[in-house]
């Protein structure tokens, strides 16, 4: 009996074990559209980031907006990941990153785009095409100017590199506190940090309110009501000044490099209306340029179609 037992156990146990194995080696992949979250350090800050789709595909590198994170492209992303590599990392002081203070980091465009550069190059993006929305077009156009051989084309919504872009009386404050760094002019910004000023910005100039979901904001805003973000906030407010001057810059590489450019853009957004989309074509011999009926969160209201023109943009790409 004991025998029987003491075998009977053995059996079961390499049953077990054997079957284990099994499950281990044959256990499927996860599927492409997947979406890791993951953390790297640049810098001694951590940098949180989105990856999805297959590491040998072109890359799709997406830069977010203010005030948001790569959580705006959540949904996009797994709409990609089945052909293209697609990685959205989250800027210092933004989602789920580093948030140091004012007085351990210099928050400007040309510390943000340093860490991005970093970033990308520590997670191995050597060519990629570059989603600039918002804040991402000056992070973007600054590693485009730095390495032009990397940029595979360029995806634009919502995102400024014209004075055009800026001649709206949203940017009259703003601009304001460019030509004047005072206590009285930055506190006259804080209500652009509100809870109000967040829910105008997802669902000013969209067609259908109810398709827009309040996790957007509810993300958003608990973000900003950190301690010490709305300081944080003000530095970029104010260094979003030194993009302007950089407007040739960035207009000649357009020039000089023609990058296949896809513009897809909210044409009822307040902050960067459509006069910004246009002058691309000045710049560009070729460009694919869609004015879509919605705001500045563009990808909220039509991101399905959007995702539809990204894909066959980027696959007529050689």
């Amino acid at each position: 009996m004991n025998l029987f037992h003491n075998s009977f156990v053995a059996m079961t146990l390499a049953t077990i074990i054997s079957y284990g194995a099994s499950v281990t080696a044959d256990e499927p992949q996860l599927p492409t559209t997947t979406v890791l979250h993951r953390t790297i350090k640049v810098d001694n800050l951590d940098i949180f980031y989105r990856e999805a789709g297959p590491k040998d595909a072109p890359t799709v590198l997406l830069l977010h907006g203010f005030p948001t994170s790569s959580h705006m492209f959540r949904n996009l992303i797994p709409s990609l990941a089945e052909k293209y590599h697609v990685v959205a990392p989250d800027y210092p002081g933004f989602g789920n990153s580093s948030a140091p203070s004012v007085d351990d980091f210099d928050y400007t465009f040309d510390n943000l785009a340093n860490v991005v550069e970093k970033f990308t190059e520590k997670v191995g993006l050597t060519e990629y095409s570059i989603y600039l929305m918002d804040y991402g077009a000056p992070v973007g156009f600054r590693l485009a100017v730095k390495h032009p051989e990397r940029v595979r084309s360029l995806i634009v919504q919502n995102g400024n590199a014209y004075d055009e872009g800026l001649d709206n009386d949203f940017w009259k404050p703003v601009k304001a506190y460019w030509a004047d760094r005072s206590k009285e002019k930055g506190d006259g910004l804080r209500s652009l940090l509100t809870l109000d000023a967040t829910k105008w910005q997802y669902t000013t100039g969209v067609r259908n309110l109810e398709t827009i979901s309040p996790d957007t904001w509810g993300h958003v805003q608990p973000l900003l009501d950190r301690p010490g973000n709305q300081e944080i906030q003000l530095a970029l407010f104010f260094s979003y000044g030194s993009n302007p001057p950089l407007y040739p810059q960035w207009q000649e590489y357009l020039r000089k490099y023609q990058p296949p450019t896809l513009i897809v853009w909210g044409k009822n957004d307040p902050i960067f209306p459509a006069a910004g989309a246009f002058p691309y074509k000045r710049d560009l011999k070729s460009v694919e340029f869609h004015l879509l009926d919605t705001g500045h969160f563009a990808l909220e209201e039509d991101g399905a179609a959007i995702a539809a023109l990204i894909r066959d943009f980027l696959g007529n790409q050689p």
